[in-house]
């Protein structure tokens, strides 16, 4: 007893030891500069700290453990296929009501993830995509929705053909009350080409709210109305200007 009790007092004290590296290396620089930081480290043994980091609300460690995930979680996924599974799948059962939490920060982090793995995107895009869908999955608290259209966002920015054919329920959102929802979703109809919302985008290019969350610098405008034009002319394939801006860092290596 005394031996196995000895054991697991280190084990406390690794986990604990992992769990200030990585937030410090989170909270000083980064993507490139934290995983720089945590070089060295089996990829899966961050995953459970990186977890704990997304509840985080300082945005500079939020933005940063979503990035991270990503990135590790992609790396996994290079190793094992099953173990990127399997970090995909507690995400969604944190989510699921039946978890007990809340779930902050995983719509963003599950995104990043199938930004930059094409096979887990197409293998999980549907049930990102069902927790906008109020006959599905949907996430009813606020910040979550703000989550997930800033990862779906994410998304359709570098893989838009995939989430189209996913068939989120974007237009709800165009008619809340959060002015972040509104600009997200305005971003996201034109993205996605979403024509049948087009009446929805030009009430809204009258919006004069503003957005003024830290969304990673994801948006080309902070006012909601000026998001619904810029929708309203990639729908008529004027303004090109949202294939523009499409990321390429998040992309599968060749």
């Amino acid at each position: 007893m005394k031996n196995r009790s000895t054991s697991e007092r280190k084990r406390a004290a690794g986990g604990r030891e992992l769990k200030r590296r990585v937030l410090e290396a989170l909270e000083t620089g980064g993507e490139e500069t934290a995983i720089q930081a945590l070089g060295g480290i089996p990829l899966k043994q961050l995953v459970s700290p990186l977890f704990g980091a997304l509840h985080r609300m300082e945005p500079r460690v939020h933005w940063t453990a979503v990035k991270v995930m990503g990135a590790v979680t992609a790396g996994l996924a290079r190793e094992d296929m099953e173990e990127a599974r399997v970090v995909l799948r507690r995400m969604m059962w944190n989510l699921n009501d039946e978890s007990g939490g809340i779930g902050w920060g995983v719509p963003e982090a599950m995104a990043e993830i199938l930004t930059r793995n094409e096979a887990l995107a197409r293998e999980f895009v549907n049930i990102l995509a069902s927790y906008s869908r109020e006959e599905a999955n949907y996430l009813e608290h606020e910040p979550l929705q703000h989550g997930l259209l800033w990862g779906m966002v994410r998304l359709a920015l570098v893989r838009p053909e995939l989430l189209r054919g996913a068939k989120p329920e974007v237009g709800p959102f165009l008619r809340s009350g959060s002015p972040v929802l509104r600009g997200l979703g305005a971003y996201l109809s034109g993205l996605l080409r979403l024509d049948g919302l087009r009446a929805d985008l030009e009430e809204l290019a009258r919006d004069e709210a503003v957005i003024r969350e830290d969304l990673d610098g994801i948006l080309p405008a902070d006012r909601v109305g000026d998001l619904a034009v810029l929708a309203l002319d990639e729908l008529d394939r004027r303004g090109g200007g949202l294939r523009d801006r499409k990321e390429k860092s998040g992309l599968d290596p060749p």
